[in-house]
């Protein structure tokens, strides 16, 4: 009888119904399964064992099937099993170290499933024994930072890094897996460094590299002095942030290919019929199906380093000659479906020369601008929970980006002009534009153009507060970078004017199903001082005289918004309600913008009058603006310019534990099906007698 086939997990349970055979290495196992130390009846045990091809279905499901009382009293041999599976590991001999690193999987993971409601304490005792932990730990992890950074055979350094993987998820919330004190204790950051700073390491092992560091830098980060956050920010070496950097913009890019492909093929499909013989009302639900898994793994990675490193900043306007030059490693890859979260790494090639020029003729391309795009597919469907999470992860990075002076620099620099074709939201009461129509302008127009996007299309029942929170702050930030260096972008800031306005007109309508789940007054409040700052300091900032008329024209032509917005904070301000403090500053701040309309509208309606003109054109409105600013009296408002810097550990700790925790799952999850199979691991060392 043949041998049932082996999928290609590392870790995988086989589907199949059948029994195991008795294979000489399961015969062995059964051994381990009972109270008697093996190598009594046989001193060669152990030595042979790890000559033995390993059955990882029989070993965990032969642990899986154990209670906790049966698993006790074997817990001598698992811990003696461990403990000659990290000996193993320092053998010349390849195929004793790859059936040890396998072992050592199936053993955690086992292990792991008896103890899912136990913490890690009664994981490190059962496999390895309190009394032996430190040292077999401290053994364990110097043999895996050995193989890492090791001259040798890729599909080890691989088998490491899954282990590790295996290691650090081996309990949902990573802050409870006392293991990883171990791990913190026997640092491998500089192996992690080492695979991220070679080519042919990172095109490998990168992505599983990236990972295991964003999970390990978030091991209790807000209780005790973690090593890895320490190192992590002070890395300076070029070669390590640009690895970095290509990982994470390989990863982006490859779900942004993904997403372009499934849109293109529905574009062609039986919907694209349907929209096109009926019209265009079901072009949103249409465009709901286009649906690729986001990959939170990544952007974790991303905001770490953005966060953690002031160096990494400048690896997002890196260009990526290399990303196009990518070509496919001559070990086969498996081909796995993308799980939830995006665990699957992506394949090394997956930047073609179609991701680099947005124009061919024009540019490459960089790690911000595949971000860009990134954020504008994830947030443009909050409804579903990880899209949400990924949305916000987007806007905390940005919020990052947009306090960073350096970063600042180079997204209004006028000499790193881009073509950012971002994603936009099929709507009804809009064309879609024209990829070849758009401009090239720094990188600074294209996160406005994601801001200004954001604030059109979520106006929705279930109305994402907290994004649009963060999307104005963003805004203010640049605003105030611009202010202060007095850069005069080229922006189509009218578009901007339009977003908001129609932001606050959207708040008044739905005043109250939205004031019973929100405070509305935070953000009109926000919104309104943006207004501020461009009616204060628009002078030092807007690109021409004439954009400062328009801000003016957009105010006194969209005035009856202003108006309602007024008469409705005014009304709970003069409540007795819970309402009253945050409606009346909101009172407070239209005070510039009410002194506008009260000042202008008069003027504009004597001219029609005097003139006999019933609808003045908007050139007509200009001109009465202009020549009536010298009468115009404001008022100066102070800390306009002035914004709270972001903080993790005070605002977002409950945030990124619950999004590290469906990461960690996802990656435990994930290791079953995306690692390599033994026959590939074998089949590389095939040589050897």
């Amino acid at each position: 009888m043949a041998q049932p086939e082996k999928k290609g997990g590392l870790l995988r349970k086989s589907s199949a119904s059948k029994k195991p055979l008795k294979e000489k290495v399961v015969l062995m196992y059964d051994e381990i399964f009972t109270t008697e130390d093996p190598s009594k009846s046989s001193p060669r045990f152990w030595e042979e064992l790890f000559l033995m091809k390993v059955n990882l279905e029989y070993l965990e499901g032969k642990l899986e099937a154990l209670d906790g009382e049966e698993l006790m009293k074997i817990k001598d041999n698992i811990n003696c099993l461990f403990q000659h599976c990290i000996q193993a590991l320092g053998e010349e001999h390849p195929i004793r170290v790859v059936n040890a690193l396998q072992t050592l999987c199936a053993l955690i993971r086992g292990v792991h499933q008896k103890n899912k409601s136990t913490s890690g304490f009664d994981i490190i005792n059962m496999l390895v024994g309190f009394d032996k932990a430190e040292l077999c730990m401290k053994n364990l992890m110097e043999s895996l930072d050995s193989l890492l950074c090791a001259e040798g055979s890729e599909s080890l350094k691989s088998l490491c890094l899954k282990l590790l993987l295996c290691l650090v998820t081996v309990t949902d919330n990573i802050s409870q897996n006392t293991i990883l004190e171990y791990v913190m204790i026997n640092s491998i950051f500089e192996a992690i460094l080492q695979i991220l700073s070679s080519p042919l390491s990172r095109r490998e092992h990168g992505y599983d590299a990236v990972v295991l560091l964003a999970l390990l830098v978030n091991y209790r980060k807000y209780e005790s002095v973690n090593p890895y956050i320490v190192k992590l920010s002070i890395v300076d070496d070029e070669a390590t942030l640009n690895g970095m950097g290509l990982v994470i913009a390989q990863a982006l890019s490859e779900y942004n290919r993904q997403y372009k492909d499934k849109e293109e093929e529905h574009q062609t499909g039986f919907f694209s019929a349907l929209t096109n013989m009926v019209g265009s009302m079901f072009i949103a639900d249409a465009d709901e199906k286009i649906s690729v898994q986001t990959n939170e793994a990544i952007l974790l990675a991303l905001y770490e380093a953005v966060h953690l490193n002031r160096n990494f900043i400048t690896v997002l306007a890196q260009s990526h000659p290399e990303m196009g030059l990518m070509t496919t490693p001559t070990s086969p890859i498996p081909t796995t479906p993308v799980t939830p979260l995006g665990t699957t790494p992506p394949s090394s090639d997956v930047i073609s020369s179609a991701e680099l020029p947005l124009d061919a003729d024009v540019q490459t391309s960089n790690l911000l601008i595949t971000f860009l795009k990134y954020s504008s597919i994830v947030m443009q469907d909050t409804k579903d929970e990880h899209r949400l999470h990924s949305g916000k992860l987007c806007l905390i990075i940005l919020t990052c980006i947009a306090e960073d002076q350096y970063a600042n620099a180079f997204l209004h620099d006028d000499n790193m002009n881009f073509r950012v074709n971002l994603h936009r939201m099929p709507m009804r009461h809009r064309k879609k534009a024209a990829d070849k129509n758009l401009p090239c302008r720094p990188l600074v127009c294209a996160v406005l153009d994601l801001m200004v996007e954001f604030i059109v299309t979520h106006m929705m029942k279930e109305f994402p507060m907290d994004l649009y929170v963060r999307c104005i702050q963003i805004v203010h930030k640049l605003l105030c970078y611009q202010k202060k260096c007095r850069v005069r972008l080229h922006y189509t800031w009218r578009e901007l004017w339009s977003a908001l306005i129609n932001l606050l007109k959207f708040l008044m309508s739905n005043e109250t199903v939205l004031l019973a789940k929100h405070n509305i007054f935070t953000l009109a409040l926000m919104v309104v001082n943006l207004f501020n700052m461009f009616i204060t300091y628009g002078d030092t900032f807007l690109p021409t005289p004439s954009s400062y008329d328009e801000l003016y024209y957009e105010i006194i032509r969209m005035h009856q918004n202003f108006d309602n917005l007024y008469s409705m904070v005014l009304r709970l301000s003069t409540n007795a309600g819970q309402w009253k403090e945050p409606a009346s500053k909101v009172t407070h701040a239209l005070v510039n913008i009410r002194a506008i309309i009260n000042h202008f509208n008069p003027k504009i309606e004597s001219y029609a009058a005097v003139n006999h003109i019933s609808q003045l054109s908007e050139d007509q409105v200009l001109e009465v603006v202009r020549s009536n600013y010298d009468t115009l009296t404001l008022k100066l408002q102070d800390g306009l310019d002035q914004y709270e810097r972001y903080s993790e550990q005070h605002k977002e700790a409950a945030f990124f534990k619950e999004l590290v925790r469906s990461i960690s799952i996802n990656v435990r999850k994930n290791l079953a099906f995306n690692t390599l199979s033994q026959e590939l691991l074998l089949k590389e060392f095939s040589t050897i007698s």
